[in-house]
């Protein structure tokens, strides 16, 4: 047989996404913008991830692995001018829906998706992992909001010792915070722990010690915990963050874990975008969580 000519285009990854209800990965869109505590327009995300695909091939030149893998397109939750409470119970129920798939990919929105993943998951049986600047533990007396997930979480019953918090910046995150982590039993790891001992090396620590204590693992990617130079599209963003090549491989190492089930990717904000540098890095780390999904 004869190859198709790629005079004029090549397999995407785009071509592995559709309607295949028995695909090993699910993508669901999780739009939701209401209450960002910095106002922007992170409901554009999952549009943006998507419209990137076609551009991003199956190909990575480095290892010679060819993406095959299937996913489903779920579609978008309909968030549209819907409250972090408010969107609570069809984000769980939409991303439960596909548990039973290897692995759950959920593109926000902003970070108050992440409570309802993680129940989505089983509030007593997940452990969290967060990639994030930030320590998302501001107070609930007002409402929920994406600076609040996690807080929500330890209110909802989580163990504190079943979260892992990775990248958090300083001058980004305040004593009481910090404060509360501790008092937890968080384990809090700084961005210049993941400069000075790795980024994978961290995460893997941290995935080993969640393992031990938890059956499934769900992780957020809030974006915005990757170098402001390299990634201007979150509001969050801090110059001194992590380096965008760092955060590609440790992407593949946490999709290759066998307990990792579900994550997410939120707070990118496509308003923000400097050229079209922030869908082709939420791109790459599509191919990223596919590539260790694969190496299962």
């Amino acid at each position: 047989m004869v190859d198709m000519s790629e005079a004029l285009g090549w397999r995407s990854v785009g071509d592995l996404v559709g309607q295949y209800p028995d695909a090993p990965v699910a993508l669901i869109g999780a739009p939701l913008n209401e209450r960002s505590l910095t106002p922007g327009r992170c409901d554009l995300g999952p549009k943006a991830l998507r419209g990137v695909l076609p551009r991003l091939s199956t190909y990575d030149v480095e290892t010679g692995l060819e993406l095959d893998l299937r996913v489903h397109d779920a579609g978008d939750v309909a968030l549209k001018a819907v409250s972090p409470f408010d969107a609570f119970v069809p984000v769980r129920d939409a991303v439960a829906a596909q548990s039973h798939r290897a692995m759950t990919i959920v593109v926000g929105g902003n970070n108050a998706i992440t409570r309802a993943g993680v129940h989505a998951l089983g509030l007593e049986r997940a452990g969290l992992l967060t990639l994030d600047a930030h320590f998302d533990l501001r107070d609930t007396d007002q409402g929920l909001t994406n600076g609040n997930p996690v807080q929500a979480l330890l209110e909802d019953g989580m163990d504190g010792t079943r979260i892992s918090q990775v990248g958090l910046a300083s001058f980004a995150n305040t004593r009481r915070a910090h404060e509360k982590a501790k008092a937890a039993g968080i384990s809090v790891r700084t961005v210049r722990e993941c400069r000075e001992q790795g980024l994978v090396a961290v995460v893997q620590q941290e995935l080993e010690r969640l393992s031990a204590l938890c059956e499934v693992i769900y992780v957020d990617f809030d974006i915005d915990v990757i170098d402001r130079s390299q990634w201007p599209a979150s509001p969050g963003a801090r110059p001194g963050g992590v380096s965008v090549h760092d955060f590609f491989d440790a992407t593949r190492a946490i999709a290759a874990h066998p307990k990792v089930r579900a994550v997410d990717l939120t707070e990118y904000d496509p308003s923000l975008e400097v050229g079209d540098l922030g869908s082709l890095t939420a791109g790459r780390w599509f191919c990223e969580i596919l590539s260790g999904v694969a190496a299962r």
